[in-house]
C-alpha cells in the first residue's frame, strides 16, 4: 500500500492556511486513520501472544491534538446534536494551537423545523420544533459559550435537513423566515447556510444571504447538484468568505456510503468531479471574492478523507493552479 505523505500534507496545509484557505475533515475520531494521521503506538496497548488493543477512550479524548499537527481546521459535527458547553469546548481547544480554526455545526434544536420520527428524539419525535430559528436560544445556548474562543472559530454551519413538501407551501416562505433570522444575528461571525433542497437554490435565497453577508455552503450531497454546478450559479458569492462540505456523491445515500467505505482506511471510489471542484477552491480559481475559505471533506465521499485531500492537492499542483512551495 502507498505510504501516506503526512509530512508533505502538513507543509501544504500550513502554507494554504497562511493564505486564508483552511481545508480539513468532517470530524476526526476515526480509527481507520491509525497509521495515516495517527500514530498507532500512542493509542494501542500491546500484549504477548495476542493482537494489540485500541484504548478507545484515550483515542477519542486526545487524538485531536495529533490531528492538529497535520491539519489547521476541522468541522465539529457533534455540535449538531448538543449545545456546546464550556467543558466540551475547553477539552477541544486546549488540544489545538492558536492558529487552528474549528468550524461548528449549529445544534439541530435551532435548525430542525419538525423532529424526525426517530427514537433518539423521544417525545419530540414527529413534533414541530417550537425553537426553530429561535435567535435568543441560539445566542444564549450556542453562541455565548463560543465567545472565549472566538479567534479560533472558523464558520458556523446552519445545516437544514431536506424539507418535505408539507413543510413549506413555497420555498420563499423558508427564505423569509431565514432572512429574518439572519438579520437578527450578532455580527462579526462567519455564518454559513447549508440547504439540501435543490429547488431552494433560487435568486431570493441568494439575495437573503447576500444582504446578511452569510455564505451558501457548497455541499456535495445525495440530492443536491454537484459542487461545480453550484459554483457556477449566478449570485453564489454572497459573502467575503466561502464554505464547502464534500459529504456524499450525488445520488448516494448516507447508509450506502457507510456500508461501502467503512472503516475509512483508503480510497474505495475516486470521485474526479469532486476533486476538480476541491482543486478550484484550493487554488482560488473560482469564487474570487472569497478571502477566507473553509473546506471540509467527509470519509463518505470516496472512502478516506485524508487521502481525498491529498489527491485534490495533487490535482491542483498538476494544473499549476497552486504554486509549488519553494
Amino acid at each position: 500500500m502507498e505510504t501516506f505523505p503526512k509530512e508533505l500534507l502538513r507543509n501544504r496545509i500550513a502554507e494554504l492556511a497562511t493564505e486564508g484557505i483552511y481545508i480539513g475533515t468532517s470530524s476526526w475520531k476515526y480509527e481507520g486513520w491509525l497509521g495515516l494521521i495517527y500514530s498507532p503506538e500512542k493509542y494501542l496497548r500491546y500484549f504477548k501472544g495476542s493482537p494489540p488493543k485500541l484504548q478507545k477512550e484515550r483515542f477519542q479524548r486526545t487524538c485531536l491534538a495529533e490531528y492538529a499537527q497535520t491539519f489547521k481546521t476541522v468541522c465539529l459535527d457533534a455540535g449538531f446534536y448538543q449545545f456546546p458547553t464550556a467543558k466540551l469546548l475547553d477539552g477541544y481547544f486546549s488540544q489545538v494551537p492558536s492558529d487552528f480554526r474549528m468550524s461548528i455545526k449549529v445544534t439541530e434544536d435551532i435548525t430542525v423545523k419538525k423532529f424526525p420520527n426517530l427514537p433518539r428524539y423521544g417525545k419530540r419525535a414527529g413534533q414541530l420544533n417550537e425553537h426553530f430559528l429561535d435567535v435568543d436560544l441560539f445566542v444564549a445556548s450556542f453562541l455565548t459559550p463560543l465567545v472565549p474562543y472566538r479567534e479560533q472559530i472558523g464558520t458556523l454551519f446552519f445545516e437544514f435537513s431536506q424539507f418535505r413538501a408539507d413543510d413549506w407551501e413555497r420555498g420563499r416562505q423558508f427564505v423569509a423566515y431565514l432572512d429574518d433570522f439572519l438579520h437578527k444575528l450578532p455580527k462579526g461571525w462567519d455564518y454559513s447556510v447549508e440547504i439540501r433542497n435543490e429547488s431552494f437554490l433560487h435568486p431570493r435565497y441568494f439575495e437573503a444571504l447576500s444582504l446578511n453577508r452569510v455564505a451558501h455552503t457548497l455541499n456535495s450531497w445525495t440530492q443536491m447538484p454537484p459542487v461545480d454546478e453550484q459554483m457556477a450559479i449566478v449570485g453564489i458569492e454572497t459573502a467575503d468568505f466561502c464554505s464547502a462540505r464534500f459529504l456524499l456523491k450525488p445520488g448516494r445515500s448516507y447508509n450506502q456510503a457507510v456500508e461501502a467505505f467503512s472503516p475509512y482506511t483508503e480510497i474505495k471510489e475516486p470521485n474526479r468531479e469532486a476533486r476538480l471542484s476541491l482543486s478550484k477552491l484550493l487554488s482560488r480559481s473560482a469564487l474570487g471574492k472569497a478571502r477566507r475559505r473553509y473546506i471540509y471533506v467527509n470519509n463518505r465521499l470516496e472512502g478516506c478523507a485524508p487521502w481525498t485531500i491529498v489527491a485534490a492537492l495533487e490535482v491542483a499542483l498538476a494544473e499549476d493552479s497552486v504554486p509549488k512551495q519553494g
